[in-house]
């Protein structure tokens, strides 16, 4: 799983979850696999990412030598910086271990690099139950005009 992935994943749909994010990383097998490097990405996508949950993953991991823990407008004319941010996002990659949830303690797998996000058969039902309620709730609800 590499660290642009882990920036986006949530487990926000467990039950009593409100946020799951960000996700605690314990890898146990982390690789380094070259990619070819597109500055013009790196710039794009350094906005779009949470800097400081990418930061702290990379500490946890070992992988934050030579970044900034805060991004400066400057930084993305620095090809340097950018070679190190598309190092630790596209190159680092971690092969086994495990995310855990911030607010449940719940675990999900690494395995071979791919994050197991599917939820158990009771977790399942809750979130559809969950899904069920929030419908009904909008089909009755919404169509009422509000009264002043």
């Amino acid at each position: 799983m590499k660290l642009i992935t882990h920036n986006m994943l949530t487990s926000k749909c467990l039950k009593g979850v409100v946020t799951g994010y960000p996700l605690a990383i314990s890898a146990t097998n982390i690789k380094v696999t070259e990619v070819d490097f597109n500055p013009d990405f790196i710039v794009r996508i350094i906005p779009k990412i949470d800097w400081e949950v990418f930061w702290k993953a990379a500490d946890s991991i070992g992988h934050s030598d030579g970044l900034p823990q805060t991004v400066e407008s400057k930084l993305h004319d620095n090809n340097d910086f950018l070679k190190k941010v598309h190092r630790v996002l596209l190159e680092v990659e971690i092969d086994e271990g495990h995310l855990t949830c911030p607010e449940s303690g719940r675990q999900f797998p690494i395995t071979k690099g791919i994050p197991n996000m599917l939820l158990t058969e009771a977790e399942n039902k809750f979130a559809m139950l969950l899904k069920s309620a929030n419908d009904l709730y909008h089909e009755v609800f919404a169509p009422m005009p509000r009264q002043i």
